[in-house]
């Protein structure tokens, strides 16, 4: 049951590595616009689940904290990071951002049940090492002037970690409500954006398919998924694993021509990954209790 729901929540890393490039392929969207669009589309597939199952719909009724938490992660965290990109250059913004996957190893030790080794911390560590080796490729500098863009970046990994560790505390609440997380954020993202840019709709009909692309996967299924397996498998593991994302996002921006295969891409796979076999090491010696003979 644990390792079908952690690997469960890892097809949502997998589906997050599709993000920048259904994001480059969306057109010029605006970033507001585009969430509320994405989180609209994800939000059809539990609406078709709740039509098809009426009985469902009682799963909604949960107490206010349910609610805050969700939509306090799912928007809290969208509306941070574009925040971020927007007072802090994308590649610094994005490393202090990208803290999450450590943040929720560390504070996984807060939770009942769970137990912090040196392995789950190392294993996080290595994989942040390979993520600042893809993202700060070009060079990093942290420019005191930009203070507001890295504070609101770090806010965004802590929404996020944060988000992620109170759901486990919930994991008698059903993923349903994730439907309604997806339909408040788009929502509150509609509303940031007539407040704040200007409407831009996708060009081509290959720019809408990239945006239908990303609602019903990295901005969608991959939200329901998550809740699922941080509330049900493994969490640290899922982490720790979560760098994996900005790594397998470059290895297809590498297979759809969008960037170069190089060095530091080979090394960061291996730090990804070995921190990932690391954290895991509970998984792996975990053994299968030999069966109780007849008496």
């Amino acid at each position: 049951m644990k390792l079908r729901a952690t690997l469960i929540g890892f097809t949502a890393i997998l589906m997050w590595s599709f993000l920048a490039l259904f994001t480059a392929a969306s057109g010029k969207m605006p970033p507001f616009q585009l969430s509320a669009v994405c989180f609209a589309i994800g939000s059809i597939p539990g609406l078709v689940v709740l039509t098809l199952n009426p009985a469902r719909l009682a799963l909604l009724k949960q107490p206010a904290k349910v609610w805050i938490i969700g939509i306090a992660g799912l928007f809290g965290y969208h509306f941070l990071y574009f925040t971020a990109l927007r007072n802090a250059p994308a590649v610094e913004a994005g490393l202090v951002a990208y803290l999450w996957p450590l943040l929720i190893v560390v504070g996984s030790a807060l939770l009942p049940g769970e137990r912090l080794r040196w392995y789950h911390v190392a294993g996080a560590l290595a994989g942040l090492c390979g993520t600042f080796l893809i993202v700060g490729r070009n060079g990093i500098d942290f420019d005191g002037a930009y203070a507001v863009g890295y504070g609101a970046a770090f806010l965004c990994a802590f929404t996020w970690s944060g988000y992620s560790l109170l759901t486990r505390r919930f994991d008698a609440v059903s993923t349903d409500v994730v439907t309604g997380f997806c339909l408040a954020t788009s929502m509150l993202s509609l509303f940031c954006h007539l407040g704040l840019e200007t409407t831009v709709w996708p060009a081509t009909s290959f720019e809408w398919v990239a945006v239908a692309g990303l609602g019903l996967f990295p901005v969608g299924a991959a939200f329901y998924a998550w809740d699922y397996g941080v509330k049900n498998g493994d969490i640290q593991i899922l982490g720790a694993a979560s760098y994996a994302a900005p790594l397998l996002s470059t290895l297809i921006l590498v297979l759809f021509g969008f960037a170069e295969l190089g060095w530091r891409i080979a090394f960061a796979c291996l730090l990804v990954t070995g921190g990932a076999v690391l954290a895991a090491q509970d998984m792996f010696r975990r053994k299968v209790q030999p069966p109780v003979a007849a008496e």
